[in-house]
């Protein structure tokens, strides 16, 4: 483990709990700091589901996104820090660094449905 931390061998109840997932299609934001705090940048992307625990999501491009950022989606005033675990081409999982409560979970599931996208519940 030349490469890894502490933390990387440290267990996590977050990790490892299982939460309902729903398949939603909202538009997001995704804010990562730069650098040596050389400023932010910012990049759309298109939900997929979430959770109380992660979301998954697909961008246009990957190229210069870190591993850890904010994610604020479309319809809600939260920023929810986010920990990627899986990139393929154009998308995205992520865990979220502190699961999010379920009032504003169902405030994102319920936003869903009044803009007429239908919501599908994933067992």
């Amino acid at each position: 483990m030349q490469n890894s931390t502490m933390y990387s061998v440290v267990s996590s109840k977050l990790y490892e709990q299982r939460f309902e997932r729903f398949v939603i299609g909202q538009a997001g934001t995704l804010m990562a700091v730069r650098p040596a705090l050389g400023g932010v940048s910012t990049r759309t992307c298109k939900m997929l589901e979430i959770s109380r625990g992660g979301a998954a999501f697909t961008v246009n491009t990957t190229i210069g996104l870190p591993e850890h950022y904010y994610l604020t989606i479309v319809g809600t005033k939260k920023r929810i820090g986010c920990a990627e675990i899986y990139r393929s081409d154009h998308r995205i999982q992520v865990h979220f660094i502190k699961p999010i409560d379920e009032e504003f979970l169902h405030q994102i599931v319920r936003y869903e449905f009044f803009t007429g996208n239908e919501l599908k519940k994933k067992h």
